[in-house]
């Protein structure tokens, strides 16, 4: 049974409604409809902790998928679930690939910044310090972008550009 017939939740439930409507008025192929409708089973399957079955949906989302724009927001999915499962190797391999066919995409390039952070830390417990230096400054680079995209997020990467030296850049708005 599709996933959208078996939905219990209310919002996940007027969401696949709406989006099943929108659907059938716009101007789509066959084929950009069943890109849409596994990347709408993706991101319910997601919400609902299913990484496994939100992957398989994405990936089938994928292959259907021509446009560069929609394709980055199916690979961004992508690379939340990998990193939420620990992959941030591949995680970062979709981020960076989103941010390519849409260097539009403040949350990637946050995600980015926050795998070379955690990169930038191990290294530093580990005691290789100038390692750690190169990642934070690759991890800054990408906040800063991000942060003049969306200067009202991310303020903890704000703060720690600021004590850290990394940035003078005042966006407070």
């Amino acid at each position: 049974m599709p996933r959208f017939q078996r939905n219990d939740n209310f919002i996940d439930k007027s969401f696949t409604v709406m989006a099943d409507m929108i659907l059938k008025v716009l101007p789509a192929t066959k084929k950009e409809k069943e890109a849409f409708a596994y990347y709408r089973d993706g991101m319910s399957a997601q919400a609902d902790g299913e990484y496994a079955e939100a992957l398989d949906n994405y990936f089938e989302a994928l292959k259907l998928e021509d446009d560069p724009y929609d394709r980055s927001y199916v690979l961004y999915n992508i690379g939340l679930i990998r990193t939420n499962n620990g992959e941030h190797e591949e995680a970062l391999k979709n981020y960076l690939e989103a941010i390519e066919l849409n260097p539009r995409l403040p949350q990637a390039l946050n995600n980015v910044a926050v795998i070379y952070h955690y990169r930038g830390e191990q290294e530093k417990e580990a005691g290789n310090d100038e390692a750690a230096e190169a990642l934070f400054d690759q991890a800054a680079q990408y906040w800063k972008t991000a942060i003049r995209m969306a200067p009202n997020n991310y303020i903890e990467a704000q703060n720690w550009l600021k004590t850290t030296g990394r940035s003078q850049m005042d966006v407070y708005f």
